[in-house]
């Protein structure tokens, strides 16, 4: 198997180089690109403060496929089990309400670091960053609706307080890594049917985000980020935390924009937004997932909008500058297997933006020559990708092709099968 693949990868090698492409640069320049895993997709996005708490927000997941994780063991041990068959070291992603409390109940605006020390030596072990959102749903004082935008300054306080203990326990997780943690901001907020006040909430709005935002936090251990949506189940007519509003104060506050493939009109796509988002801000953070109808959250695979959002982060030299996080959460089929598809699908987006002959492209392109821009872009689709992926696989030492599977089936049988 080794002899094969080490046999593709050389004739690969040779086909990209007649490009002026360096294929062992572009393996070593994709390892140093971590991805964002979503702790989510691993327990149907319902966390350890009430397990049997139904899921709101606008929020959906489909599906009873056996074996999700019940415990924040069960889940690191699932995204383990992810991480071994994934190339390259990445990242993990949790929600507030993946605390760990003692089976104490804490209130999410009395979170304390402590509470996700557990994730945090998991991180440390595996030599990996971690990512925090604080979670605004899923909870009785967001049953208005209304969160950080409520007129209700009772239920305003106590989302503002979250806010600012989510912050402090992102900062936390980064000093303790060594690696800034993303902490990204979303709320469900809104209305079903046309409203009358389009201004007021979103002026409460800003001022929940300015007092959530008061302390300065060193940006080796924190960096903020905001997060759009177009409308939600349930706030269809409405959205407070709308696109405009995001961009603006991510602009004028100097925080990460955080742009989610399934938050837009369905004819949109956040490809296109990139170049402009980061000619005004300084930093992005990518929430990738893939709308099939809107924002439904499939798991990701190789489409077109996948390679295009790799090629303009790659295009555009961001890499620097975005911050790559997955957000589906699929529970009609194994969840180890979504996360690795979907991750795998992810890097190899990357690899394929990584070996495309930029300087001769963008040459052809200022050059007025579209001709040879359309030729050289469509040659690119039969060139051995494959063999140069899957030589990246063996050198990372995780399965070379569909062997992964044989794995994931392996645990099924041994460990989420057992799961009552």
């Amino acid at each position: 198997m080794a002899t094969n693949v080490e046999q593709a990868y050389e004739l690969a090698r040779q086909a990209y180089a007649q490009w002026g492409v360096d294929t062992d640069a572009a393996m070593e320049k994709l390892a140093s690109i971590p991805v964002s895993l979503h702790c989510w997709q691993g327990d149907d996005v319902g966390g350890f403060e009430n397990p049997d708490a139904g899921l709101d927000g606008g929020l959906a997941v489909t599906g009873n496929y056996p074996g999700k994780a019940r415990t924040p063991e069960e889940l690191r041990t699932d995204a383990d089990q992810a991480l071994s068959l994934i190339p390259g070291t990445h990242r993990f992603n949790l929600h507030a309400i993946y605390a760990e409390t003692g089976g104490k109940r804490i209130e999410r605006n009395e979170l304390q670091p402590e509470h996700f020390a557990g994730w945090i030596d998991w991180a440390k072990n595996n030599g990996m960053g971690l990512d925090f959102n604080p979670t605004f749903f899923s909870h009785p004082k967001a049953d208005s609706g209304l969160t950080l935008s409520s007129h209700d300054e009772g239920v305003r306080r106590f989302w503002v307080e979250h806010g600012i203990v989510c912050r402090m326990i992102g900062a936390a997780m980064g000093k303790a890594l060594g690696i800034p943690t993303v902490t990204n901001v979303w709320i469900p907020d809104g209305f079903k049917d046309i409203p009358i006040d389009r201004k007021s909430p979103r002026e409460i709005l800003k001022k929940s985000l300015d007092e959530i935002f008061a302390e300065p936090l060193d940006p080796r251990h924190n960096l903020d980020a905001v997060e759009s949506k177009l409308f939600g189940i349930g706030a269809e007519s409405y959205t407070t935390g709308s696109h405009e509003f995001y961009l603006g104060y991510a602009v004028a506050n100097k925080k990460l924009l955080c742009l989610d493939a399934g938050h837009y009109h369905p004819t949109e796509v956040i490809s296109d937004k990139i170049s402009s988002v980061l000619t005004f801000v300084d930093e992005l953070l990518l929430h990738v997932s893939r709308p099939v109808r809107w924002d439904s959250d499939h798991v990701v695979i190789l489409d077109d909008e996948l390679r295009a959002i790799a090629q303009q982060v790659i295009r555009g030299g961001y890499i620097d500058r975005v911050h790559i996080g997955l957000d589906f959460f699929d529970a009609s089929i194994n969840r180890v297997a979504a996360w690795v598809i979907g991750t795998r699908c992810m890097i190899k987006a990357l690899l394929y933006g990584l070996l495309e002959p930029l300087d001769r492209l963008k040459a052809a392109e200022r050059e007025g020559n579209f001709t040879e821009r359309l030729a050289v872009l469509e040659e690119l689709k039969t060139m051995p990708f494959g063999a140069v992926w899957d030589y990246y696989c063996f050198t990372k030492d995780v399965p070379v092709g569909m062997t992964w599977l044989d794995e994931v089936k392996m645990y099924e049988k041994n460990v989420l099968s057992k799961r009552a």
